[in-house]
């Protein structure tokens, strides 16, 4: 069964990753001037936002394409670096 054991390896991996981005995301919340520098997120124009008296309904499609974006290019970077 070597690839249960490779699949183990691969969430323990992506596991760390997510606690490292959340220390890094605490950390940077601490430090002044960092605070705000996500505050953008999720408030660019074409973010659908309905508040009605009982009923409320977001949709981030403009933050999606952008997250989208940047995370497609931060992998694809990575993938060329481990293929060299």
């Amino acid at each position: 069964m070597p690839e249960w054991a490779t699949l183990g390896k691969i969430l323990i991996g992506v596991g760390f990753g997510i606690v490292a981005l959340g220390i890094l995301l605490i950390a940077l919340d601490r430090i002044p001037g960092f605070g705000n520098s996500l505050s953008w997120l999720g408030k660019l124009p074409g973010d659908i936002s309905i508040k009605r008296e009982n009923v409320s309904f977001y949709f981030p499609i403009a933050t999606s394409i952008v997250l989208s974006v940047l995370l497609s290019l931060l992998f694809y970077i990575l993938g060329w670096l481990f293929r060299r």
